[in-house]
């Protein structure tokens, strides 16, 4: 258990050398499975604390290995004590961050996907999040990648066979099987992804950046959506001078929400680092939010003025903008979608449309909320599916067009790589290094 002060602290030894730490501390050799109230003894017999032990033998524990855990009270000082007794054991060490999963995967306790799930689950800041970590750690997710896996090697094998027989291959591909085949399992990697996307966006959130000019209600936006007053609003232009960051949840879906300087030409130099800081962060953002003063500015001018902003924003970043400050123009709330823009109408000051708002986000990032939830998923997953789907689309043509059946079982042999790649059957070592 981490370090601080708790009514039950736990000691987990995995390996080997777990009975002959039993031995050792206990005095005695535990019976698998089963919870012994006992001392906790130092070499010279004193007793250091006491508490529950519990003895796993191999393979029936989370690592696959021999496991011994000792629960006694969690006192740091008591802790530490055991622990020093424990390392003076020859052949005992500290484990590794992530050790303890990295051998449960080595040993097929978890896949690689579940192992990562491990960690979604500790760090899940919503309630949708922590239950689709939960079901990415029972196994959903490697259940619907292993189901693909099986699809992609069925049609391999039909596909190799057919190239086994030359004077028929032509026939045997052409016969419409292969490709009916082929055609329903880019239909069901399409629906896996579409889910890893709401997995990843459960566990990646979106970044959302607040820009436009000095006083354009930048920061009442950020505390309207924030629900608190999270930043200083005031009637001076460029309040603001440095980047302040929120995060929030929208129906369960995390957004991080960032509220930068004014955009103008400054001469004070302070205000000048804020203003590159904005810039540093538009760069960055999944979407941008431009405000704009409705008292100021004539709806129909929007493209004119802007002109220098947009052509400075990174390609096919996601831009909405919104006239502020309505209850002030008396112009109406609402949504319209303009030609490469959304444009909404609303008051940070009033609340007045920022609802929205918040379903406008969740629209543009596919977002759909759910009590139950599904898989969680990690960016390198998504490029996995992604690598995928393009050897699917490839293959698909070597067929459809050339009648090529070599190079479609190369494709699909790429695709059962990729799809390898998420749950651990096929990967790098560099690749496990990162992860564990």
């Amino acid at each position: 258990t981490p370090i601080g002060r708790g009514g039950v602290g736990i000691l987990r030894i995995s390996g080997p050398l777990a009975e002959k730490v039993a031995q050792e501390v206990l005095g005695k050799t535990l019976k698998p499975r089963m919870a012994n109230y006992l001392p906790f003894k130092d070499q010279d017999g004193t007793v250091l604390d006491q508490g529950i032990a519990l003895f796993f033998k191999a393979p029936n524990s989370f690592t696959g290995e021999d496991v011994l855990e000792l629960q006694g009270h969690g006192g740091q000082i008591i802790l530490d004590l055991l622990l020093q007794r424990i390392l003076k054991i020859e052949g005992i060490r500290i484990a590794r961050a992530g050790e303890f999963s990295e051998q449960a995967f080595l040993n097929d306790k978890l896949d690689l996907a579940q192992a990562e799930a491990i960690a979604d689950l500790i760090d899940a800041t919503s309630e949708q999040a922590a239950r689709s970590a939960l079901k990415s750690l029972q196994g959903e997710f490697s259940n619907k990648v292993n189901e693909l896996v099986d699809s992609v090697i069925y049609l391999r094998t039909y596909v190799e066979a057919a190239i086994d027989f030359p004077d028929e291959e032509i026939d045997f591909l052409a016969d419409g099987k292969i490709e009916a085949k082929l055609n329903e399992i880019i239909a069901q990697l399409d629906g896996v992804r579409k889910e890893a996307k709401q997995g990843s966006i459960l566990r990646e959130g979106m970044k959302v950046v607040i820009a436009g000019n000095p006083n354009a209600g930048k920061s009442s936006l950020l505390n309207a959506l924030a629900g608190r007053e999270a930043a200083i609003v005031t009637d001076i232009a460029g309040t603001t001078r440095d980047v302040l960051r929120e995060h929030i949840h929208i129906d369960g879906m995390p957004l991080h929400i960032i509220d930068t300087a004014g955009l103008r030409e400054a001469s004070d130099e302070v205000e000048k680092i804020g203003i590159q800081r904005a810039w540093d962060e538009i760069g960055q953002a999944d979407h941008v939010l431009l405000m704009i003063d409705s008292t100021l500015s004539a709806a129909d001018q929007f493209q004119q003025e802007w002109a220098d902003f947009l052509a400075k924003l990174p390609v096919k970043m996601p831009v909405t903008v919104i006239r502020n400050k309505v209850d002030l123009s008396g112009e109406q709330e609402g949504v319209e979608q303009q030609d490469n823009f959304t444009l909404i109408r609303l008051s940070a000051q009033t609340k007045v449309g920022v609802e929205l708002l918040r379903e406008h986000l969740k629209k543009s990032m596919g977002y759909q909320s759910s009590t139950e939830g599904g898989f969680i998923a990690r960016r390198r997953h998504l490029v996995a599916l992604e690598t995928a789907a393009e050897h699917l689309e490839r293959g698909h043509t070597q067929l459809t067009q050339f009648m090529a059946g070599e190079l479609l079982a190369e494709e699909l042999r790429m695709v059962q790589n990729a799809l390898s790649e998420i749950t651990g059957q096929f990967t790098s070592d560099d690749l496990l290094g990162n992860i564990f």
